[in-house]
């Protein structure tokens, strides 16, 4: 019996204490005030939860708590008096509450001009030059960058890097290129030039300059990638910022330069060439003419349409985003040469941006595509007018063959909606995206020795304090990277720069080859050339089918990841050029893979387009050669003692270059 009313005594006890927390945890009150000391409505719900847990569950509560239980359960202390033992428990789960105003310092955002103080100390002068697609206004921001006594040249696209780069060599103007993988120097002793050309994200702004050029400016506002224009526009080192766009930019940029004390010069362009919208939907593929653009937004729909384009009996060049920049630059001059019989192109919005075309007819296909949202959600949307513009602008260039241009539907219910879509106004920009920078991440880990990458991130971003004029960039792959590798034991620095790499999580290829590559340098061992072709599984051949293509746009993105970490690995650059060959074979062939799509036919292979006969070439029927240069001694590109003279040349080269060369920070 005694046993039986102790149980009964404590059920009845555990029932009232729940009562009690309960009562605690729906009091806006303290919500409030918890909120102040940094617990937010998450954060507080989670605190509550592992607060409830002790209190029921352990053995010996502490004697104050045990007091301050006991006297609101008979009626002389009040509810809120366990405000401070649940503060004190929250503290333990939560160890930056203890450090929360330092944290707050650390993640405030919202003067971020402040954060260059090069920049800073030289007036600067901008001028934005605003005006549609195919107005020039990029062009006259690179004559004012080739004049200078030095410039930088920054775009959201390596292909425009490489474009800027060639033409201010061209030009008799020497300039370097600087990309996440690729490091060029025109100075044969690695001297750097005066002039540099780079993607966005790999300005450095602590390098004086003359000129500098911002290309596409109303990226500023993208959701993965704005920080880096942020970046660029408020912390450039240089005399004069030109900045390129779209009009909408305008009223942000002025604005957002009032913070740092300078104004905004605008030169307006209009479109050189006139481009219009045609009143029929093309409906059929029968009915396409040379200079024809098909735009699609998905990949399997580039495949369908290039299929059914080729099945009658015409060619087409392919160009989507996954493809390799080398590659793209092949399909695209294959559909610009008058000579060639490809007149037709059927390509994914990656033509908006860093590629000559000399397009007579833009065709959309479908007006809807896959958009990431603000939380990393993946949405089905209709194209903004401002998405709509710059494919639309890629007909009738000025210096294509093409010298006005025309815009339509493939199917007549899209033709009024593309209509409506293109009358809109672009809305204006009005917000411009940041990201926690290295530093900021190492001093939270300071305060914060305990936490995960992940977490660590997770807090900065809840703490974060930005104006009406800002956002925080989406992290979501960031922290998929850094939840990846969490169990590798790396430095923090080291930790960032792994989980700032640009891959395509969605390639399980190369997520896994990312793992290998933490794992290899955590282990302090050297990521060598031979390591890396094993890792491939090089040599590669042409593939036979679209899931062999797709695989080596993933060993393609393996390879830029491995140039992206190391930027040292001259051998791997040689790797890429012969893996870009066998790519453009494939896009070349992408009919016949498309036909081949679940694998190899029972059948003997077809011959590689442009390759001998079996019997020609000594070799059996189906043989694959593996070798770039024997396939070009085939094609008769080059004649056997050239290819000889040259592996000479490139033996001795490779000679002297270290073989084994450890990841540099």
């Amino acid at each position: 019996m005694a046993v039986l009313s102790v149980i009964t005594m404590w059920f009845l006890l555990t029932g009232e204490l729940l009562k009690i927390l309960n009562k605690f945890y729906k009091r806006n009150e303290m919500q409030k005030i918890a909120a102040d000391q940094g617990l937010d409505a998450r954060l507080f719900h989670q605190a509550f939860i592992s607060f409830r847990k002790y209190v029921l569950e352990i053995s010996t509560l502490s004697a104050d708590l045990h007091i301050i239980l006991n006297d609101i359960c008979c009626g002389a202390g009040h509810i809120d008096d366990l405000y401070p033992y649940f503060m004190r428990h929250a503290k333990q789960i939560f160890p930056m509450l203890d450090c929360m105003e330092d944290l707050r310092k650390i993640s405030d955002l919202r003067v971020p001009a402040n954060w260059y103080p090069e920049a800073r100390a030289i007036q600067r002068k901008v001028i934005f030059h605003a005006g549609p697609t195919n107005s020039g206004k990029t062009h006259h921001a690179i004559q004012r960058y080739l004049a200078a006594k030095s410039g930088v040249y920054c775009g959201p696209l390596k292909l425009l890097a490489h474009e800027i780069f060639e033409k201010s060599n061209t030009a008799g103007v020497p300039c370097d290129l600087v990309t996440g993988e690729e490091r060029t120097f025109v100075d044969a002793e690695g001297g750097q030039a005066e002039h540099v050309a780079c993607t966005i994200e790999m300005c450095s702004v602590t390098t004086p300059y003359e000129v500098a050029v911002i290309d596409e400016i109303q990226m500023i506002r993208d959701i993965s990638r704005g920080w880096a224009w942020t970046r660029a526009l408020l912390g450039l080192c240089a005399e004069e910022i030109h900045v390129c766009g779209e009009p909408a930019v305008i009223n942000f940029v002025t604005e957002l330069m009032y913070t740092t004390g300078e104004e905004v010069e605008v030169r307006n362009y209009k479109r050189l060439s006139p481009c219009s919208i045609l009143d029929r939907a093309v409906e059929s593929l029968d009915n396409l003419r040379p200079g024809d653009c098909v735009v699609c937004f998905s990949k399997n729909d580039i495949y369908s349409i290039s299929r059914q384009i080729e099945s009658r009996g015409l060619e087409c060049a392919v160009i989507y985003g996954s493809l390799p920049p080398g590659t793209k630059l092949s399909q695209a001059k294959k559909f610009n040469d008058p000579e060639d019989p490809c007149k037709i192109l059927v390509a994914t919005d990656a033509i908006g941006m860093g590629l000559n075309l000399s397009i007579k007819r833009i065709i959309f296909n479908s007006l809807v595509k896959p958009n990431i949202n603000e939380k990393g959600e993946k949405e089905l949307n209709t194209i903004s007018t401002s998405q709509a513009l710059q494919i639309a602008g890629r007909a009738g260039r000025f210096s294509s063959i093409f010298k006005e241009g025309e815009v339509t539907t493939m199917h007549r219910d899209d033709l009024p909606i593309l209509k409506e879509i293109l009358s809109r106004t672009v809305h204006a920009i009005e917000i411009a995206g940041l990201h926690p920078t290295a530093e900021q991440i190492e001093m939270f880990a300071y305060h914060l020795p305990d936490a995960t990458l992940s977490n660590l991130i997770d807090i900065f971003v809840s703490l974060s304090q930005v104006d009406g004029m800002y956002f925080v960039c989406n992290i979501d792959d960031f922290k998929f990277l850094a939840d990846m590798i969490q169990h590798i034991p790396l430095n923090l620095r080291s930790r960032y720069v792994f989980c700032t790499a640009p891959i395509n999580k969605k390639q399980p290829f190369v997520c896994t080859s990312f793992l290998k590559f933490a794992r290899q340098f955590s282990r302090d061992e050297p990521l060598t050339f031979d390591w890396v072709c094993r890792l491939v599984s090089w040599p590669l051949v042409p593939p036979k089918n679209i899931k062999d293509l797709v695989h080596l746009e993933a060993v393609h993105d393996v390879l830029d990841l491995y140039l992206w970490l190391s930027n040292t690995m001259c051998l791997m650059r040689s790797l890429i050029q012969e893996l870009d060959s066998i790519i453009q074979l494939g896009v070349r062939n992408i009919t016949r893979l498309i036909r081949r799509r679940s694998g190899p036919s029972p059948v003997s292979p077809r011959r590689v387009r442009g390759a001998p006969k079996a019997q020609d070439s000594g070799v059996e029927a189906g043989q694959l050669d593996k070798s770039l240069g024997s396939r070009l001694v085939q094609e008769g590109l080059l004649t056997p003692d050239l290819l000889k003279q040259l592996q000479k040349e490139w033996s001795k080269e490779h000679r002297q270059e270290e073989v084994g060369v450890k990841l540099k920070k």
